[in-house]
């Protein structure tokens, strides 16, 4: 029998793993999860659950809604992906990760089908946490989607509401060139009579989920449609939304505690992701919501969204990586007040890496790096695209060293910015760093 970590480097190494190897790890259809979880006698037939996809703010939504079900009581799975630091922050009930021993457990009574079926690495964590919730007799579990929508793993499931919060421009490797046909494989989550709800419409987009829901007879509501933020402050490392009711004007204020500005498009979206959950019976109310957004971090575990890990330089780690991500990061810098900002960064290679850099500042400084896993771009290639987009700096063979050369150089009243990627930012190790 394995131990943790001997189980986990038979997952890593032993299964494919899209967050290192890129397409080469991804499966096209749902038949090897089908069969896993047949293979378990159908967990995800044994609780109910809400799904979630979109380009960008699907995980903040997800930890959104886990926070605020947790908060009205019920026992609340979450899977996400992908991990920052440890493997089980992709599996957890009532914010407490998946325990070693069920890791270990479940890989090996699943290992006869692994060898047998030759599953990928996201399959087997999807089936890892199905059985989990099953196994514990989850309330709900918030299910987000790993890529796509339609032949993503998790798709197996018939959740109580689906959510897709937005499209962009990501993975078109895998979902198209073009937004509609990006919408069209995030629409593949919409079943039959379940409600939907889109976070953000573009024109490019509508009528691809008005279409997709009018075939599966699925109800579909327009986030912003029904709320609208009429402002927004910066609190003491929150932030501050007033939320007016599209229907009556009613406004609220709510309280978050992840103080990116970017995260009043996804309160309104998981605020009608829930009233959808309300319209279905589950018991949650507004203190339920107030109480839950100023401590979403606390109550799940997020991490990486506009992140403050220092104050003096102001330090911030931020998953962004593709080119929505990074137009927000750039619209949030616009509201900071620094004397000089640095950036670093680092990119996997299947990006649109010269369109994410053309969305940078000029005048930043910048430190190229990369994230130790095979998918990285060289920290060289990335300086030189980067030099042709006017962004000029060094290269640093990794992140905690390209992290401190900036504190090195920071005054005070500057800021630090970790970007990029995921992996990125997975690898900063706060305690380690001299300031």
């Amino acid at each position: 029998m394995l131990n943790y970590q001997q189980t986990l480097d038979y997952l890593f190494h032993r299964l494919p793993m899209y967050s290192r190897l890129g397409t080469a790890a991804f499966k096209s259809d749902l038949t090897n999860t089908v069969k896993l979880c047949e293979a378990l006698g159908n967990p995800q037939q044994r609780f109910k659950s809400i799904h979630i996809a979109g380009t960008n703010g699907k995980g903040s939504t997800s930890h959104m809604i886990a926070a605020i079900l947790q908060t009205a009581g019920y026992k609340t799975g979450l899977y996400t992906s992908p991990h920052l630091k440890d493997f089980r922050e992709r599996i957890k009930i009532n914010g407490q990760m998946v325990p070693e021993d069920f890791v270990v457990d479940f890989t090996e009574r699943i290992k006869p089908v692994i060898e047998q079926i030759e599953p990928s690495f996201f399959e087997i964590t999807v089936a890892m946490a199905f059985t989990l919730f099953a196994q514990q007799q989850v309330d709900i579990a918030v299910i987000e989607v790993g890529l796509g929508g339609r032949l993503d793993s998790t798709n197996i499931i018939t959740p109580e509401v689906a959510v897709i919060t937005n499209i962009g421009y990501d993975h078109m490797n895998i979902l198209g060139n073009t937004l509609s046909e990006i919408a069209a494989e995030k629409a593949g989550i919409i079943k039959k009579e379940i409600p939907v709800v889109i976070g953000e419409t573009l024109p490019e987009t509508r009528e691809v989920f008005l279409e997709t829901a009018r075939k599966h007879q699925a109800p579909i509501i327009f986030a912003n449609e029904k709320r609208w933020v009429t402002g927004w402050q910066h609190e003491q490392n929150q932030l501050e939304v007033n939320v007016a009711n599209k229907h009556n004007d009613e406004r609220k204020n709510y309280t978050l505690d992840l103080p990116g500005l970017y995260q009043a498009k996804n309160l309104l979206t998981a605020l009608e992701g829930v009233h959808q959950l309300i319209l279905k019976g589950w018991k949650i109310s507004e203190n339920d919501i107030t109480a839950a957004l100023p401590q979403v971090k606390r109550l799940t575990g997020l991490h990486g969204r506009w992140e403050v890990i220092h104050q003096k330089p102001f330090t911030v780690l931020d998953v962004g990586h593709n080119e929505d991500g990074i137009k927000q990061i750039s619209e949030q810098l616009e509201h900071c007040n620094f004397q000089k900002l640095h950036i670093v960064i680092g990119m996997v290679r299947d990006k649109d890496i010269t369109k994410v850099l053309s969305l940078l500042p000029g005048y930043a400084g910048y430190y190229f790096t990369k994230a130790q896993i095979p998918r990285a771009l060289d920290e060289h290639e990335l300086a030189d695209i980067a030099k042709l987009a006017g962004l000029h700096g060094n290269a640093f063979p990794t992140v905690m060293e390209a992290l401190q050369r900036a504190i090195d150089h920071a005054h005070d009243d500057d800021i630090i910015l970790v970007c990029g990627s995921v992996f990125i930012v997975g690898e900063v190790d706060a305690s380690n760093l001299k300031w």
